[in-house]
């Protein structure tokens, strides 16, 4: 007999498991794209204005000469096969670049990436703006004047991603340049050396120089470089940026209160390193660097954090890179380790002091001049914000080299002055960090933890009272509302801490991919939630959060809650229907996993499909189409209450699934519901409860509504019949007279017979 059932399962089954096979194929081929990958997208006046045709691309290096005609006019090339274009999401950041037969940058096309924040709510359109601006840019050429790569316009949302394309494209340009023999004025390269140039190219680090310093002996020889920076020099950058609005939010404070003081040193010398580690956080240093790899020290104290927050999201710092003639290095998380405290004799107590490892494959020479950029950000609305750099120009001194004169600054880059304040400290290097970028997230947001604490404490007692406040329906009605609104406006609209099926997602390809305990306490308030959901999934199924502690949820029951009392009319879904499409959620989730083992940014984006982004987190000021998408789902649930939750959200099918493990039944019914009584099956609001009297927990929501009905003994039939027959008791004994009631101090008669 055929089971029609079983084979959609199925059917279903497969599918999901086919898109996840092909997502994974297709990730680990755009990982290993070539230029020839995506040359037949782009036309080659695309990359070289005025182009006609592609030549073959060449095997080293993998570079395609670009002709007009017969006439060589450049060359094309993908960035991603020369440097490490990842972004947040791992994956690369494929982008074609033209140059000119000067080694100019020409032309460039955003050929792939799966960028979760240019996926969704970031235009495409701003980041290719972002990448124009480096048109026209000569890295061989930039170099050799000291100019360094190009200022453009950073884009808002998606700092890290385009700083990434960007370091991609100009760095790569150099390298091909290089190895086509240009020399940034059509010319080829000199394969000698200008007269004079042999001690200046020669110039190394001498591993045996130096020995222990104190810190002011550091500093006054230029080992370890400073920039000191006010609230008011920040303040006056930001106003000759030009930007109106980022000149209107200056930084609090008097003019001349420390805005950062940054300090930088070339901790791979062995005596700078060990006057700065110490010579066991020296030797750990060593441990981890390849044969010719090196480290620089940065530290600093005040209001403004050289690391920030950014990183422990996408594994990418995005205020700090080292700048060195046309090479750009930004760093990663895997290449970072916090120091304690600076062990140099009379060092000041500073606020961060982290070694940073030069990535391999980098080209960096500790003996030339390099510097480090800082970034600094300021919010100019909700979705923007605008940027100013400053720059620390390093030079390791005379003495820890040989074989050349001691090099100054480099052209363009005027020497910081030396001095400078600074605070605070801890322990030594590579040690367990006492004071880690998560516990200092929990210490700062300990208002609003307390807050949430005492949110799931409530929630708790609510539910474990709740047969005596279930009593009191208006008191328990007051109380669901007043908790609803708290989840919505504090816990969604200002604490910003709406869970995610991306969560889960995120969550189970950490498992994956390698987990890291502090990517998820950097955010306390979804930890504690999603701690709690843990618990709750145990004692109440997923109800605990989809009715009483997910924002968007409490968006839609307010919402028809208002609909309600202005007598919009309340649709019914019959059985029959409701019971087909609630599925749908479960589909959706097993569809976003199945992309997710491929690729989370793809997963991410079909993600959307949850408006809390839009309805939450950015308060609907987003592009036109989310917001229609999120105002949709609204109106549908003033007409059929919690729409989405019901038949569409991802999440509660997520945590539905383990719900099924719960170990304890709290919902209380009697035989009769179903049969006869069908009072709970109609008033559900969420029509969890089947026809024949029995919850649904993949579907309750923990309203609390039929224990409502439960206790009532004006609505349901069992407590009316108890009541009924407890007033006849009632009636029956007070018409009985006194005169045959036995008197306080005699005993009653004993029954009779058939009494």
């Amino acid at each position: 007999m055929s089971d029609p059932a079983g084979a959609a399962r199925r059917l279903i089954i497969a599918i999901i498991l086919l898109i996840g096979v092909v997502s994974w194929q297709t990730a680990g081929a755009q990982r290993g794209a070539t230029f020839d990958t995506f040359a037949s997208q782009v036309a080659p006046g695309d990359l070289v204005p005025g182009a006609d045709r592609f030549g073959p691309t060449g095997e080293s290096p993998p570079v395609a000469q670009v002709f007009r005609g017969d006439q060589l006019v450049g060359y094309a090339y993908l960035n991603s096969q020369y440097v490490n274009a990842d972004g947040y999401s791992s994956k690369p950041i494929h982008v074609m670049v033209g140059l000119d037969t000067t080694g100019t940058i020409v032309g460039l096309v955003l050929a792939h990436h799966e960028e979760p924040i240019v996926l969704v709510g970031i235009s495409e359109e701003r980041v290719v703006d972002y990448l124009d601006g480096l048109i026209g840019y000569n890295p061989l050429r930039a170099a050799a004047t000291g100019e360094g790569p190009p200022t453009v316009d950073l884009v808002s949302g998606a700092t890290v991603t385009v700083l990434v394309m960007g370091e991609s494209v100009t760095r790569s340009a150099a390298r091909v340049a290089r190895l086509l023999g240009l020399d940034g004025s059509g010319a080829p390269a000199p394969t000698t050396p200008p007269a004079g140039a042999g001690p200046a190219t020669a110039r190394t680090l001498d591993p045996d120089a130096g020995g222990i310093s104190s810190w002011q002996e550091l500093r006054d020889e230029g080992a370890v470089a400073h920039l000191g920076l006010t609230v008011g020099e920040v303040n006056r950058r930001f106003e000759e940026a030009g930007d109106p609005e980022a000149a209107r939010r200056p930084e609090r404070g008097e003019p001349d209160d420390p805005f950062i003081d940054l300090y930088v040193a070339l901790a791979s010398h062995p005596a700078i390193g060990r006057s700065l580690l110490g010579e066991s956080g020296y030797a750990s240093l060593q441990q981890r660097l390849a044969p010719g790899q090196h480290a620089i020290l940065v530290a600093g104290s005040g209001v403004y954090s050289f690391k920030g927050s950014g990183y422990v999201r996408g594994g990418i710092f995005d205020r700090i890179e080292v700048i060195q003639g046309a090479e750009t290095i930004r760093f990663r998380d895997h290449s970072h380790r916090r120091v304690g405290r600076v062990e140099a004799e009379g060092a000041p107590p500073l606020t961060e002091v982290d070694v940073f490892i030069i990535p391999e494959g980098a080209e960096f020479d500790p003996a030339q001049p390099w510097r480090l950029q800082l970034l600094v950000q300021r919010a100019t609305g909700a979705l923007s914000k605008a940027f100013v750099s400053f720059d620390l120009p390093y030079a390791i001194p005379d003495r820890y080299t040989t074989g050349g004169a001691a090099p100054g600054p480099a052209p363009g880059q005027p020497w910081a002055p030396a001095g400078g304040a600074a605070e605070a400290g801890a322990h030594a290097f590579l040690e367990e960090e006492d004071d880690p970028l998560w516990k200092r997230m929990w210490q700062s947001k300990i208002v609003s933890i307390v807050v949430l604490g005492l949110m799931l404490i409530a929630l708790t007692l609510i539910f474990f009272f709740q047969d005596l406040l279930l009593k009191h329906e208006k008191l328990y009605d007051r109380i669901r509302l007043a908790y609803l609104v708290v989840t919505l406006c504090w816990l969604g609209w200002v604490a910003q801490a709406q869970l995610s099926v991306v969560n889960v997602l995120t969550f189970t390809t950490a498992l994956r991919e390698g987990f890291r305990w502090s990517s998820f306490l950097i955010d306390p308030l979804i930890f504690i939630l999603w701690c709690a959901v843990a618990v709750a999934l145990i004692f109440w199924g997923r109800g605990a959060f989809c009715g009483w502690l997910c924002p968007f949820g409490a968006l839609q029951e307010l919402t028809n809650r208002i609909a309600k009392a202005l007598k919009v009319p309340q649709l019914k879904i019959p059985w029959a229907v409701h019971e087909r499409l609630w599925p749908i959620k479960y589909i959706i989730f097993l569809v976003l996993f199945a992309v997710a083992l491929g690729s989370l940014a793809h997963a991410e984006r079909l993600a959307e499909v949850e408006p809390f982004k839009t309805a939450i987190v950015l308060r609907f000021m987003r592009e036109w189409w989310f917001v229609l998408f999120a105002v949709a789902l609204l109106v549908a649930g003033l007409f059929v209450e919690r729409f989405f939750c019901r038949y569409l959200c991802p999440l509660g099918a997520a945590l539905a699934i383990p719900g099924r493990l719960r170990m304890f039944d709290w919902l209380k019914r009697y035989r009769e519901c179903g049969n006869p009584c069908m009072r709970c099956f109609k008033e559900c609001p969420v029509e969890a409860i089947h026809p024949e009297g029995h919850i649904n927990p993949n579907e309750c929501i923990s309203c609390l509504h039929c224990q409502q009905l439960y206790h009532n003994d004006r609505k349901c039939p069992v407590q009316i019949k108890r009541r009924l027959k407890r007033e006849r008791r009632e009636a029956a004994r007070k018409s009985i007279p006194l005169s045959v009631l036995p008197a306080a101090d005699e005993p009653a008669p004993a029954a009779g017979p058939g009494q």
